[in-house]
C-alpha cells in the first residue's frame, strides 16, 4: 500500500516501501493538476504499484542508478506501458534493452505543474542520480538515514561523499530525503549525522556499509 511521503501545490510523491527481496522502495511522483505518472525505480514487486496505479497514465521511469534490484520489475512493468525509460547520463551497465534516455546533471522535466530536477551524485554508481522536486530529494542509493550508499572502493566512498556534501546537503535542510530502501530522513537531519562522521578520524581504505556515527 502506497503511503505520502511528500506533497505540495503541484505534486503527490506515492512511496511504495520494502519491495522484493531486496527491500527496495518505488515512487510515484502525480500531479495534482491529474495527468500521467512518473515512477522513479522500477523493482521486484512493482505489481503492487501497477495494481494501484489503476491504469493511470504513465510519462516515464526514471531509474536512479544501474544495480539490478532498482530495475527488476522492468519486465512487468513493460507489459502496462512502453512510456520511455530514464537514467543518469554517467550511468555504465546498462541492459541494452532498456533503450535508455540519458538525463544530465541539472537538467529538468515537468509531472504536471511540477519541475523535477536531476541532480548527478556519483559514488554509488557512476551514473546515480538523485531528484529534486518541491521540498523532496529522491536519493536512490546514495544517501540515507544514518549514512551513505554501500561503495566498492574508498575513492568511491570519497566521490559518493562530496555528492552528498556539496549536491545534496546544500538543499533547503527542510527537504524531505527518500531513499531507495528503508525510511525517509531529512537534509538538516542528515547533516547534522555527517558532522559527527567528519570530526573523527577514519580507516584510510574505509569503504562499504558507512555508518555516519560507527565508522
Amino acid at each position: 500500500m502506497a503511503e505520502i511521503a511528500y506533497q505540495d501545490q503541484d505534486v503527490i510523491v506515492e512511496a511504495y516501501l520494502g519491495l522484493g527481496r531486496m527491500g527496495n522502495n518505488c515512487y510515484v511522483l502525480r500531479p495534482t493538476s491529474d495527468g500521467p505518472v512518473t515512477i522513479v525505480d522500477a523493482p521486484e514487486g512493482i505489481e503492487e504499484v501497477i495494481n494501484a496505479l489503476g491504469g493511470a497514465a504513465i510519462e516515464r521511469t526514471v531509474v536512479t542508478h544501474s544495480h539490478f534490484d532498482h530495475w527488476l520489475g522492468f519486465e512487468v512493468l513493460g507489459t502496462v506501458t512502453d512510456a520511455p525509460v530514464y537514467v543518469g547520463a554517467d550511468e555504465a551497465n546498462l541492459e541494452p534493452s532498456w533503450n535508455a534516455r540519458p538525463l544530465d546533471d541539472g537538467e529538468t522535466f515537468s509531472v504536471g505543474d511540477a519541475q523535477v530536477q536531476v541532480i548527478a551524485t556519483p559514488g554509488h554508481t557512476p551514473g546515480s542520480i538523485c531528484l529534486l522536486v518541491g521540498k523532496a530529494v529522491l536519493t536512490g542509493d546514495t544517501l540515507f538515514p544514518g549514512g551513505p550508499g554501500r561503495t566498492k572502493t574508498h575513492d568511491d566512498l570519497e566521490t559518493e561523499i562530496e555528492s552528498i556534501t556539496t549536491r545534496l546537503h546544500t538543499l533547503d535542510p527542510e527537504t524531505v530525503v527518500l531513499p531507495g530502501h528503508g525510511p525517509g530522513t531529512t537534509v538538516e537531519a542528515s547533516r547534522a549525522e555527517y558532522e559527527v562522521f567528519a570530526a573523527k578520524d577514519h580507516d584510510p581504505d574505509l569503504h562499504g556499509d558507512v555508518l555516519w556515527a560507527e565508522s
